[in-house]
């Protein structure tokens, strides 16, 4: 082989190896865009604040992970989430409840000692089926802080499961989804718990 073509052998090589490089990555966002999400509501008593939302160990990385038959799990390299997981989940339902309510999230603001009502979110399960489902199983409770009400604090479960098309961008609109039906349900009971009545938990 002659000089010239061992250097463009070699220059082949390094642009190839190059190019696999620089694979391009793809970032997701769980929030909705501007108008999705919950509809716009009346406004209800009291601000809230949805304090930080703690995710199963299993996906709290930057990486979408995708459950694969019955016991693996793939985390794929190209596709990330824009923000940690938790930081995520927390931004979309805090969107979400903004709508559902009709009051701001004043979490991390003074309250000056008036009502709000404190939002917990445990994220058990958020689990990511391509061409299958988006599924999320938390734990949640609302407390009325602030005033001089004794009000019991009201602790739940849900489970919400969408069903989802092929493709990484259908599995995230799945779970946008699923965010805004779990969204909707802890606003209904919030109502009816801010109203002073004993909400039941709402049903999956």
């Amino acid at each position: 082989m002659s000089r010239l073509h061992s250097c463009l052998f070699a220059g082949a090589i390094t642009l190839g190896l190059a190019g696999c490089a620089s694979a391009p990555l793809h970032y997701y966002t769980l929030v909705a865009p501007a108008g999705g999400g919950v509809p716009a509501t009346s406004p209800a008593p009291y601000p809230f604040e949805l304090l930080p939302v703690n995710v199963p160990a299993q996906v709290d990385v930057p990486q979408l992970v995708v459950r694969e038959g019955g016991q693996g799990m793939l985390p794929l390299q190209g596709r990330r989430w824009i923000a940690p997981l938790g930081d995520e989940i927390r931004g979309a339902l805090s969107a979400d409840l903004a709508r559902a309510l009709g009051v701001p999230d004043m979490s991390g603001l003074p309250g000056d000692g008036k009502p709000r009502l404190r939002i917990m979110l445990d994220v058990r399960r958020f689990e990511s089926v391509p061409g299958s489902r988006a599924l999320l199983d938390a734990a949640w409770s609302l407390r009325l802080v602030g005033g001089s009400g004794g009000q019991d604090a009201l602790a739940c479960t849900s489970l919400v499961s969408e069903p989802v098309a092929a493709g990484y961008d259908a599995l995230v609109a799945g779970h946008q989804q699923a965010l805004a039906a779990l969204a909707a349900r802890i606003a209904a009971t919030a109502r009816a718990y801010e109203a002073g009545q004993a909400p039941a938990c709402p049903a999956d």
